[in-house]
């Protein structure tokens, strides 16, 4: 059994694949790198094919972790039916996938701070902002990220099949 985890924001170079690279820190960290499956994408196709935005990836990378392997990609159908977790990082996004999401699937789409307590609703968009946006956009992502990690053990009991 394995879980599968989508990060969306608009065009996948900012909040999205840092949010993806930090909960795949956390997941290695838990040993269940081979029960998770995680990937990012973008609601828009401005990005395809392009890494993170340099002041995601420096500040991820001055807190230990490296995403420079990761690439844009804009949201697809099939990921409704592939991804268990659809993770949105603000509402606009959130009802964008929404109005492409089929109804029977619905139940799969979150906030990405639906997954932690103090934030707020929305992870905002660091992009036209200073390199603090980035900072608190990363603050805020891994603790969310622990939060959805949490659910996702607890509520899949991956913890007892660990290799």
């Amino acid at each position: 059994m394995s879980v599968s985890v989508l990060f969306v924001c608009m065009g996948n170079i900012c909040r999205s694949p840092t949010a993806h690279a930090l909960f795949r820190e956390q997941v290695k960290g838990t040993g269940l790198e081979d029960r998770i499956d995680i990937d990012s994408a973008g609601t828009h196709a401005y990005h395809i094919g392009n890494a993170p935005d340099g002041r995601a990836t420096a500040t991820a990378l001055a807190r230990g972790i490296d995403m420079t392997d990761l690439r844009a990609r804009q949201v697809c159908e099939a990921d409704f039916e592939q991804f268990d977790y659809v993770v949105a990082m603000d509402r606009d996004n959130l009802s964008l996938l929404g109005a492409s999401c089929p109804a029977l699937l619905q139940d799969r789409l979150s906030l990405m701070l639906d997954w932690v307590e103090g934030w707020g609703d929305e992870v905002p968009d660091p992009y036209y902002g200073g390199n603090e946006g980035f900072v608190r956009v990363f603050d805020m992502l891994t603790e969310a990220s622990q939060g959805l990690l949490a659910n996702i053990e607890s509520t899949h009991d991956l913890a007892s099949r660990r290799s």
